[in-house]
């Protein structure tokens, strides 16, 4: 009877763990809602979105919607490599927080450091790298993208930049407010150029992709990349028409936007980031924790650190970046309270702050 007794717990003790391990519905229900919802906004036969949600390490959604070419109409998959835009700019960011970790800067220093070639010498004096991550440093976008697109079609980091040394003033004091600054990170991967005698993205490739695991992402140099990723669009009401590396101006000025990657590689980047691979741990939350010169002046307190932007959603913080370039558009949340990580990658344009609130919802409201 002893014997029977033990088989019998055993196997209620079997029955009780299978159970507990399906006994949630709710990871399951999140999927399909949100499997559902997506395969609505992306219709299968236009340009869509890759789309990675993690929760607490478990993996509630990792999907391809509609296509990367629309000429050869190859479907897209979390495998599909797409500009990052302005998500490239926290690559940039780190890559001078490793140069101060090596004691080769300061993020105090002046820019006539690095660029004594300004017009006025007192801007050059006044604006810190620090302004440059913190996007107060009051430089003024004086680039003439407009009436010289065909130059900024093929112009670099170093073209980028060159217009902002000939500015007469600032638009503010610097770090008396935020003002978002593209060329501002043209900047800040020169530094990192001067500083290693590479190519920034050799840097950032070596210290950062490679530690972290990055294998499919790739950062733009020249014409890269005319193959090999999703191409983006925008749509003029008939049509899908093309827009992105060799239609839209400024694409080749990598340090603000020349990142390349899969919603997968964007996951082991955040991974890195939490497991302080290729920074110290005080530095990257010093990054995401939001920053204020002593002469902040503006009504509202910073909501930005060092590139990353801090945030709430239903009480909730979010440590997020943005990216929109051409027909392309991105977004990258970490919910640290409730360990969610969330990414969609777009090669057309899409309302993605929509697309983040259905995602926030779905998981964080009971």
């Amino acid at each position: 009877m002893q014997h029977l007794s033990l088989l019998s717990l055993f196997a209620m003790l079997l029955l009780l763990t299978s159970t507990s391990c399906h006994s949630d519905p709710a990871p399951l229900k999140a999927s399909q809602e949100l499997d559902r919802y997506f395969s609505e906004v992306f219709p299968p036969d236009q340009p869509g979105a890759a789309v990675l949600i993690v929760q607490d390490g478990a993996v509630v959604l990792e999907k391809g919607y509609g296509i990367a070419d629309v000429n050869t109409l190859e479907k897209i998959t979390p495998h599909t490599i797409f500009n990052t835009g302005s998500i490239s700019k926290t690559f940039v960011m780190n890559g001078i927080l490793m140069l101060e970790e090596e004691g080769k800067l300061s993020i105090d220093d002046p820019l006539e450091k690095y660029f004594p070639g300004f017009k006025n010498p007192e801007i050059a004096r006044q604006v810190k790298i620090y302004h440059l991550l913190n996007h107060s440093s009051g430089l003024i976008d004086s680039r003439n993208v407009k009436e010289d697109s065909v130059f900024y079609l093929t112009a670099k980091d170093v073209e980028n930049f060159a217009p902002i040394l000939e500015n007469d003033s600032t638009a503010f004091e610097p770090g008396a407010r935020f003002e978002y600054s593209n060329p501002a990170y043209n900047a800040l991967a020169l530094i990192i150029e001067q500083l290693t005698g590479n190519r920034w993205q050799d840097y950032i490739i070596e210290r950062i992709f490679g530690p972290a695991g990055l294998k499919e992402s790739k950062i733009t140099d020249g014409p890269y990349p005319e193959s090999g990723v999703a191409h983006a669009y925008v749509f003029d009401g008939e049509n899908f028409i093309e827009d992105d590396y060799g239609e839209e101006p400024t694409f080749p000025a990598a340090g603000n936007g020349g990142v390349w990657s899969t919603v997968l590689d964007l996951y082991q980047y955040e991974l890195a980031l939490q497991n302080a691979v290729f920074l110290p741990e005080n530095r990257i939350a010093q990054s995401r924790t939001p920053f204020q010169p002593d002469n902040w002046a503006a009504s509202e307190p910073s909501h930005i650190g060092y590139s990353w932007f801090t945030g709430q959603f239903q009480g909730e913080a979010l440590i997020f970046h943005t990216g929109d370039q051409g027909g392309f558009m991105a977004d990258y949340v970490w919910v640290p309270s409730a360990k969610i990580f969330y990414t969609i990658l777009c090669n057309t344009r899409k309302p993605t702050h929509e697309y983040r609130k259905k995602v926030l919802e779905t998981l964080l409201i009971p």
